[in-house]
């Protein structure tokens, strides 16, 4: 039986349009060889919605992306836009879209795959087999807490002022979101704040801990201050399974966590909210204004991000499985965009590395048959 879903693709800045190109090959693909059709729209964020629009999100392009099964985005922001108004910058149509979404739980995987493992800037045997979940709170805390602000003291002194808050509700469906992944996992929790100075961490760590005594016992929880995942991430990343941490320190730590893999290139993401709205999936790379339109972006965070898609919001775990064992046969064949190019191997283009996949794909079809 078909299934149809309904996609809202928002290419963005930058490589935006370029990998998610790679997408509509991909999801052609699909609606041919499964029982899966897609009902594709198409619309701007970021810069070129305010090119388009005069703001980074539009109420009609927001009103889409509620109404679509998922949300496929490439990127945004770019000098460009340096000067546009605060509220008006390209980030902030991303914001607005996770807020009035309530995209409350960010979920960053950082994977190291085999073929990649010389990429990373530690010793192979630190990080090979490495596979690490983010799951990252992502609408509440300091950067959407109030009062927030540039205020003028006079005298040449100025303030800036933002508000670290967060609720008991705020962490307590953060938090069962990590422990519900982990038990799918290597089931092992590990939640960072900063209980030693912060009040917003000591309430995130009482609140975990009686989560977790309440509902989810058979989860192994340990509590660390986010400085020290951060020093962790470095040591012993392998003692890691899902790491649970608030909007501010789980940009940060997410950010580290990817750089284990050796390229921002390759990591996807999801943000997720209610089963009622739809899921965000994007790459964790920004827009790299500076290789825009020359065929060099990786086109393959954007595809994992897609086969996350796949996963958690289309209920096609299967095709998500396929998608990830082609990525995975196309990087052992050594075929390489250039920010994982290593001795060897085929560099190729963007879109050459899409038709690989795409080739890789009909290969694992002929097998089967």
């Amino acid at each position: 039986m078909t299934q149809n879903h309904t996609l809202t693709l928002l290419p963005g800045d930058g490589i935006g349009p370029e990998v998610m190109a790679e997408i509509e090959k991909l999801v052609d693909w699909l609606g041919e060889n499964t029982p899966l059709s897609f009902t594709l729209h198409r619309d701007d964020i970021g810069g070129a919605a305010y090119d388009k629009y005069g703001e980074p999100l539009s109420d009609e392009t927001l009103e889409k992306c509620r109404a679509s099964d998922a949300i496929i985005m490439g990127a945004v922001g770019g000098p460009k836009w340096d000067s546009v108004e605060y509220d008006k910058r390209p980030e902030a149509g991303l914001l607005r879209l996770r807020k009035e979404l309530e995209l409350f739980a960010n979920l960053r995987p950082a994977l190291v795959f085999d073929a990649l493992i010389d990429a990373s800037s530690l010793k192979p045997e630190i990080v090979k087999g490495l596979d690490i979940l983010i799951v990252r709170e992502l609408t509440g805390g300091v950067y959407f807490g109030q009062p927030r602000g540039i205020e003028d003291l006079g005298n040449g002194q100025r303030r800036g002022v933002n508000t670290q808050t967060y609720d008991t509700y705020e962490i307590e469906r953060i938090g069962r979101v990590a422990f519900d992944l982990a038990k799918k996992r290597r089931n092992k929790v590990t939640s960072c704040e900063k209980a030693n100075v912060m009040e917003s961490g000591k309430l995130w760590r009482e609140d975990i801990t009686k989560l977790h005594a309440s509902e989810f016992s058979d989860v192994e929880l340990e509590h660390m201050y986010a400085d020290n995942c951060a020093m962790q991430l470095l040591r012993e990343p392998s003692q890691f399974d899902v790491i649970v941490t608030d909007n501010l320190f789980g940009d940060i730590l997410s950010d580290e966590a990817a750089m284990l893999t050796g390229s921002l290139g390759m990591l996807p993401s999801a943000s997720l909210g209610t089963p009622e709205t739809p899921g965000l999936y994007e790459p964790v790379h920004g827009s790299a204004p500076d290789i825009a339109s020359q065929g060099k972006a990786n086109p393959l965070a954007t595809i994992l991000s897609f086969a996350m898609a796949l996963r958690y919001s289309l209920n096609a775990g299967e095709h998500a499985d396929k998608i990830e064992r082609a990525v995975q046969d196309v990087l052992n064949q050594g075929i390489r965009t250039a920010d994982v190019m290593a001795e060897n191997c085929q560099e190729v283009s963007t879109t050459e590395m899409g038709d690989a996949l795409i080739q890789t794909l009909n290969q694992q079809l002929q097998k089967a048959a």
